[in-house]
């Protein structure tokens, strides 16, 4: 408990002051307080930081003056939040006794005893306090309590920036490839629906291995109490960042330091059944003067949801499991030591292993008694993450970091046809990655906005990937690619208030290049710009261009070729005689080279000093991605017949032509079923993977929020997250256009969640409403209509308070789902077809939570 004691202006100089209650007096531990402040005037947020944390802050009213403060939200001890909020406003720290002051930087620097403002990193930069020209969402530990959420999957899911596809538990088998799939049960980032492979997902800024055979990240290994929050840039990134940041980039930030034991149980279940949660964490941390350490363990389980639990699904899809049984134990470490002389060492590591089971029906009707298979997998990923920085003078910080991880993926399939069963062996898919970087930024000069500031660095990248499906089978793979990077990023604060320009509050220009050398791929250089005009203190603009890339999966280079030779009529071909063949090429090519992009975005931000706590953001993105890696031919029946597939099609090959093509492959399989001559083969059909696909992303997002005391002691935060997107595809030059965004296993046009919660004293209520808006199913025509699906979910939090014999318990109650609502049924075709669009909307329905935190 806290009470304030004063808040005054007295000779220019604001006072802000707060003392915490007499028994807490002493304490010298480290505290990490949740933050929500809206971006909104410089002197507002500071105020606000007072009262909240209970520190003194002094601050000259002259130096605030027109300053803007950014939004803050997430856990921080009150020094990084006063960081944040200095951001690059040229006004530095002094440690005082009982809090801080705040003023301008001396012309010829400060001393080592002045703590600069500009010491946070914020994603979307390597330099400490700059400015962002790219729009930033951040979900705080408390937005996720609040929307009554406790797995790191589910809340990446509900971001509408994010596409259901990708890498998801629950994608079901009747879902292209290209699409979405379920290996392994993990959950993955795909933002703008570009693929899960197109968002680079870091862990404190730190790369993973990638899960399975997708180049994404797995993030529901992390328990939700080792979270501080996630910071998400939907905007190409490469430049910073390199490969994969093209439709932008996730980083989830553990806590810094923890002091205590929490421990957690949670239990939930479904109305209609099936998804019955069970989920034990504890979390313990100890702080010191020169570092801290903490780790969170996490244990959670979930049953399969069957069909037959869901009245929209039971005829439909009898005997199929419309979602995984998983269960996984998690454990996530971090830590920091002060070595003396300015060093410090860090160290980030994490542990999961999960197991997965899915059972679908292998015969028409869903009678499981007569056939099924269950597909069973377990998946194990390690990484850890040291980092040794060094403080040096002038504001420079010079750090050398390392990254190594493996992620493993062990499955099989049992199959069983009345009494008779059959497994299918063990198979696996395995990651590996190995990093080594070396990078250092600071202060350059200063100009009239502030202090201009470079990164620059370099490292050595390595990863490998092994997939097995038995001995001597012609599609495992065994490949590595190791690259080389060099980087920089300029920051500069052109004009800054003091200037008292008309229609310019500030003006910050950026400017990021990265190379990057990839041996037998090529060399790649990806620049940014981002441009940031305060107009006024409530009115502000951002902007942002640059290039961004994938480098090619190990999958999609050194996947095995096969090599078939079919009848030519059933690649769509007429009038051939029946000893005719044609020669279908499918599989891997090592000639790939990396896609490529070009992103920008513009930002209108408004932030009224006439309602203090509200923001609005509206942003305009534009992504036009080239040379994407795909199978070029959609339709194989009519590969010979369409003449859109004619780039792919070699007619009357001669035979050292198809010689060099069966060469090519690891297998050759003749199905004509008459002997392979090469004077019978009319045509070579290429399939194989090769750089032609063209993909266009643009669109709208809209972010919203307020944060206001509304009575003593009563906190109410409102905010609100719509994203708009079109988006297309083009296989190849030939080929047409066709719409991505709308269609069924693509991301609707429409996404939105709004929140609202209020807390006073010790209790918290909120609500979350989300929406997933209609999509077309294509795949018949006419196109039918799939319904859109709107949630409410509802959470009480209480808090006991401290002092009493049940302090330091939280009791929460969730309900997620309130109405009910349901996914709309699509046409389904196999006995294992998932019968609704499973990359967008969620069988679960109404579910009820009861979680118990309690801290020691």
């Amino acid at each position: 408990m806290v009470r304030f004691h004063a808040g005054y202006w007295c000779n220019g100089v604001a006072a802000i002051a707060l003392a915490a209650h007499a028994t807490a007096a002493g304490a010298q531990t480290v505290q990490h307080i949740a933050f929500d402040l809206p971006a909104q005037p410089l002197g507002d947020s500071l105020k606000a930081l007072a009262l909240q944390s209970g520190i003194t802050v002094l601050v000259g009213s002259d130096a605030v003056a027109g300053l803007q403060a950014p939004a803050l939200h997430g856990s921080y001890t009150s020094e990084e939040a006063l960081c944040l909020l200095l951001g690059s406003s040229g006004l530095v720290l002094t440690q005082v006794e009982g809090g801080f002051a705040v003023r301008q930087a001396q012309a010829n620097g400060d001393t080592a005893a002045t703590r600069e403002s500009q010491d946070i990193v914020v994603t979307g930069s390597r330099l400490r306090g700059a400015a962002i020209a790219s729009p930033i969402v951040r979900i705080g530990q408390e937005d996720i309590r609040d929307a009554g959420l406790a797995n790191l999957g589910d809340v990446v899911r509900r971001i509408p920036q994010s596409f259901g596809g990708g890498q998801n538990p629950g994608i079901g088998m009747n879902v292209p490839s290209a699409s979405g799939v379920d290996v392994g049960g993990g959950s993955s980032i795909n933002l703008r629906g570009l693929g899960s492979d197109a968002t680079l997902t870091l862990l404190n800024g730190h790369r993973l291995a990638y899960t399975a055979v997708r180049q994404s990240v797995d993030v529901s290994g992390i328990p939700v109490a080792a979270l501080d929050r996630i910071e998400i840039v939907p905007d190409g990134a490469s430049a910073i960042y390199g490969s994969d940041a093209v439709a932008g980039v996730a980083n989830i930030i553990l806590r810094q330091d923890y002091d205590g034991l929490e421990t957690s149980a949670r239990l939930a279940g479904t109305a209609d059944g099936g998804d019955f949660q069970q989920q034990y964490g504890a979390l313990a941390g100890r702080t010191w003067d020169s570092g801290g350490l903490f780790a969170a363990y996490e244990y959670g389980s979930n049953t399969a949801i069957r069909a037959g639990e869901r009245s929209y699904a039971a005829s439909r899809a009898p005997g199929l499991d419309l979602f995984p049984a998983l269960r996984h134990h998690s454990v996530v470490a971090s830590g920091h030591q002060d070595l003396g002389s300015g060093l410090t060492f860090s160290l980030d590591g994490l542990y999961n292993i999960r197991w997965s089971d899915l059972t679908f029906p292998t015969i028409a009707g869903g009678n499981l008694d007569q056939g099924q298979a269950t597909f069973s997998s377990v998946d194990k990923s390690f990484g850890v993450a040291p980092t040794l920085t060094l403080d040096l003078s002038g504001g420079w910080q010079v750090a050398l970091g390392g990254t190594y991880g493996k992620e493993r993926v062990d499955y099989h399939q049992l199959e069983c046809a009345a009494s008779v069963c059959s497994d299918s062996g063990s198979s696996f898919y395995r990651n590996t990655a190995k990093s080594l970087e070396v990078n250092a930024n600071g202060n350059l000069f200063r100009l009239p906005g502030g202090v201009a500031k470079l990164a620059v660095g370099g490292g050595y990248r390595d990863i490998a990937f092994r997939r097995f499906v038995g001995t001597g089978s012609a599609v495992n793979t065994v490949a590595s690619q190791d690259n080389w990077f060099a980087f920089g990023e300029l920051s500069l604060p052109l004009i800054g208030p003091a200037a008292n320009l008309p229609f310019v509050t500030r003006l910050d220009a950026s400017a990021a290049l990265r190379y990057e050398r990839y041996p037998g791929i090529g060399d790649v250089a990806t620049p940014k710009l981002g441009l940031s005009w305060a107009v006024t203190p409530d009115i502000s603009v951002k902007g942002s261009w640059g290039t961004s890339f994938r480098a090619p999966t190990l999958y999609q280079q050194y996947q095995p070729r096969a090599v078939y030779l079919f009848p030519p009529r059933s690649l769509g071909a007429t009038s051939t005689p029946a000893s005719a063949g044609a020669i279908l090429i499918l599989g891997g090519n090592p000639d790939l080279k990396p896609e490529k992009a070009t992103t920008w975005s513009t930002t209108l931000a408004l932030h009224p000093r006439a309602l203090p706590g509200t923001s609005l953001e509206i942003s305009y993105f534009n992504v036009q991605y080239r040379d994407r890696i795909v199978a070029p031919i959609t339709l194989l029946a009519q590969a010979l017949s369409n003449p859109i597939y004619r780039d792919q099609i070699i007619l009357y090959p001669s035979a050292a032509t198809q010689a060099a093509a069966i060469a090519s492959a690891g297998t050759f399989l003749n199905v004509t079923g008459v002997p392979y001559d090469p004077a019978n083969v009319v045509a070579i059909v290429d399939d194989a993977n090769l750089n032609a696909g063209r993909q266009r992303a643009r669109g709208v997002d809209v972010l919203a929020s307020y944060s206001a005391a509304i009575a003593r002691d009563q906190h109410l935060r409102l905010s609100f997250d719509v994203a708009y997107l079109e988006s297309d595809q083009q296989l190849s030059a030939s080929q047409p256009v066709y719409d991505l965004a709308g269609t069924v296993f693509n991301p609707p046009h429409w996404r939105g969640q709004m929140a609202a919660a209020w807390t006073g004293g010790s209790l918290t209520l909120a609500a979350n409403a989300n929406y997933i808006g209609t999509v077309r199913d294509t795949r018949s025509s006419p196109a039918p209509r799939i319904g859109s699906m709107t949630t409410l979910d509802v959470t009480t939090r209480y808090r006991v308070a401290p002092g009493t014999p049940l302090g330091g318990l939280e009791f929460t109650l969730s309900v997620q789902n309130l109405f009910n609502a349901k996914p709309d049924p699509i046409t389904t075709s196999i006995p294992y077809d998932t019968p609704y669009d499973s990359t967008n909307y969620s069988p679960v329905g109404r579910m009820i939570a009861f979680g118990i935190t309690r801290s020691w």
